[in-house]
């Protein structure tokens, strides 16, 4: 389906769940970003989710959302359980304006709910020649080090900078070895998944994606990669006042209330100590890829360049749409 028919869709199907034309807009091109860039586990196979959470009271279509100025560089955001797209994008929008006037920007968000990519918010901010940091939290998935159940969340860790290019630099990862998004896609159609990825419930090795989900995720470079999801969890639950500690509600399997994510945004000039940092960020890049390459490698990426080129190859393409998420939209629209 074409993008520009598929924005139309999508916004119908947000507002038709009460949310404002504005706000509708701002999810439809989120999760149709997720998809240019590659990511459809974070794209449209989440639209009926976000809906049947709205349908549940537990997401607020009609938020009253509050902003705290705690500083000229500093702010505060209590979503009131709107939809975490529209929560995040008023927070980075915030944070790139006090980071303008004042060379910093910090926003926390408490009281959110799922904002689909990180690396779409950091976009924003990289694009008006700023520095980004982005944090969230999520439902329980990773065990700590040495524990059996699962606490922390998939955590990701986003960093974003200008470059000498139009192409940003934006490492967005998460800190399990495989996304929980692909696994809730492979156990929706019956898919193993790759060995070594997760634990099933008595903490045994699994490929079975139903038994993952109900098991432990591993995180990436084992103890390193739990102490970075604890990281993530206190900066963007425990100091925002959102949930932490295991508290995030499942958006799938929980609707018992609200989720209550939390998000830090910290955004930077490029010029606060430095005045050519271009000149230097572009000597930094090319002494990477300028080094002896591997067989067969063509070219060294930096993070973002690939999602950079799909969303490019992609934008005037039709958006390839699975059976199932076809079902989803015409149930939706009914």
């Amino acid at each position: 389906m074409k993008r520009i028919k598929l924005n139309k869709i999508i916004k119908k199907i947000f507002f038709k769940h009460g949310l404002s034309n504005n706000h509708a807009s701002i999810c439809a091109s989120a999760l149709i970003n997720a998809e240019l860039v590659g990511a459809p586990t974070h794209g449209l196979s989440r639209l009926k989710m976000y809906c049947d959470r709205i349908k549940k009271k537990v997401i607020n279509p009609k938020p009253k959302i509050k902003i705290k100025k705690i500083s000229s560089s500093i702010t505060q955001i209590d979503a009131n359980n709107s939809i975490g797209f529209v929560a995040a994008d008023i927070g980075i929008k915030q944070a790139i304006i006090n980071a303008k006037k004042t060379g910093l920007g910090l926003v926390g968000i408490k009281n959110s709910g799922h904002y689909g990519l990180s690396g779409y918010y950091a976009e924003q901010a990289v694009k008006k020649n700023l520095i980004v940091f982005c944090f969230t939290n999520a439902p329980p998935a990773i065990a700590p080090h040495g524990a059996r159940k699962s606490l922390f969340g998939t955590n990701p860790i986003c960093f974003g900078t200008p470059t000498s290019s139009k192409v940003p630099f934006i490492l967005d990862t998460s800190v399990s070895m495989i996304n929980r998004g692909k696994i809730r896609v492979a156990a929706k159609i019956g898919k193993k998944i790759p060995k070594g990825v997760a634990l099933d419930k008595n903490g045994q090795p699994t490929i079975d994606a139903k038994k993952a989900l109900d098991g432990v995720q591993l995180p990436i470079a084992g103890f390193r990669g739990s102490g970075l999801a604890w990281m993530v969890d206190i900066l963007s639950g425990v100091i925002t006042g959102g949930n932490h500690g295991g508290k995030v509600k499942d958006p799938f399997d929980d609707f018992t209330g609200p989720q209550n994510v939390g998000h830090l945004f910290f955004v930077m000039k490029t010029n606060l100590f430095i005045n050519d940092y271009r000149k230097r960020i572009k000597e930094n890049i090319l002494r990477v890829k300028n080094l002896p390459k591997l067989k067969g490698v063509k070219d060294i990426l930096y993070p973002g360049e690939s999602k950079y080129l799909r969303h490019k190859s992609n934008n005037n393409k039709k958006i390839k749409i699975s059976t199932i998420v076809e079902n989803d939209i015409k149930k939706l629209l009914i």
